[in-house]
C-alpha cells in the first residue's frame, strides 16, 4: 500500500492506494499533519511507501520523522516525468502542475489534453498528443477572488461562496457572486474554446477543491475528478518505479 501526499497552499490532501484502487482520502492542516499521518500509517499498517508532492510550506525534513516506518519518495521537477518540458523557464513550474500533466499523460495517452485545477490559483495547462507540455495560464481561484475584492476595497463586504443564477446582479451581494462565479465560469469556458479552436482530439480534465462546484456550470464537456491530482501522484509514482 502507498501513502499519497500532497502539499497544497491551503491544506494537505492524503490518498491511500492499494496499487490503482483509491482506499481512502483525507484532508488536514499544517499545523496536524504529523498526528494525521501517523494515524493513517496506524490504520494501514500495510503502507510501505510515502510519496510525497508539495508546492505549500512544509519542507522535506518535516516528513523525516516517518523514515523508519516508511520508505519516503519525493516527487521534484529532477523526477522522471513521461512528457517532453517545453516551459522556458521549467524551473519555476510548479510541481503540482508537472504531476497533473503527468497523470493525464499516463491516463489519456494519444490526446491532445486541457488540465484545469481549480484551488486556490486556477492553473491551466495544455500537453498535446505528442506528449509536449506547452504551457499554460494562472489565475485566482474562487476564494482569492471573494477576498481580494474584500481586501482591497473600502466598503465590499466577503462573502463565502454561493450559487449565483443571475449575471445582472441587484444587490451589491448579487454582484459580487455574479462577479467571482459567473466570472470564473466565462473565463474557464472561453480558455477551453480558444484551445478546441486550434486542436482536434481533445480532453478536458477539471479537478482542485472547487471542481465539483463549477463543473455543472461550465458549457464545455469535460472530464470532472476532484482526486485527479492524488491518482495522479499514484500513477507517477508507479511509472517511475
Amino acid at each position: 500500500m502507498i501513502l499519497i501526499i500532497d502539499v497544497g497552499n491551503t491544506r494537505i490532501k492524503s490518498a491511500v492506494f492499494e496499487q490503482d484502487t483509491l482506499v481512502e482520502v483525507n484532508f488536514f492542516s499544517n499545523e496536524s499533519f504529523k498526528t494525521s499521518i501517523e494515524n493513517i500509517l496506524k490504520k494501514f499498517d500495510k503502507i510501505t511507501n510515502l510519496v510525497i508532492a508539495s508546492v505549500g510550506i512544509l519542507e522535506k525534513e518535516a516528513f523525516q520523522s516517518f523514515s523508519n516506518q516508511v520508505k519516503i519518495n519525493f516527487i521534484s521537477r529532477e523526477s522522471n516525468f513521461p512528457f517532453q518540458n517545453n516551459y522556458i523557464s521549467p524551473s519555476t513550474l510548479g510541481i503540482d502542475r508537472m504531476v497533473l500533466s503527468a497523470g493525464a499523460v499516463l491516463q489519456f495517452p494519444k490526446q491532445n489534453r486541457l488540465i484545469i485545477d481549480a484551488g486556490t490559483c486556477v492553473t491551466y495547462d495544455f500537453i498535446d498528443d505528442k506528449d509536449v507540455y506547452h504551457g499554460g495560464a494562472i489565475s485566482p481561484g474562487i476564494r482569492l477572488r471573494y477576498e481580494v475584492m474584500h481586501n482591497y476595497t473600502a466598503k465590499l463586504p466577503l462573502l463565502s461562496i454561493e450559487e449565483s443564477e443571475k449575471v445582472i446582479g441587484n444587490t451589491t451581494n448579487q454582484s459580487l457572486h455574479s462577479g467571482v462565479i459567473n466570472g470564473i465560469t466565462f473565463e474557464i469556458d472561453g480558455f477551453i474554446d480558444s484551445i478546441k479552436s486550434k486542436n482536434e482530439n481533445f480532453i478536458i480534465i477539471l479537478t482542485g477543491g472547487d471542481a465539483n462546484f463549477l463543473a455543472k456550470r461550465l458549457k464545455n464537456t469535460i472530464f470532472a475528478n476532484s482526486n485527479f491530482l492524488l491518482e495522479s501522484l499514484n500513477n507517477l509514482y508507479q511509472y517511475q518505479k
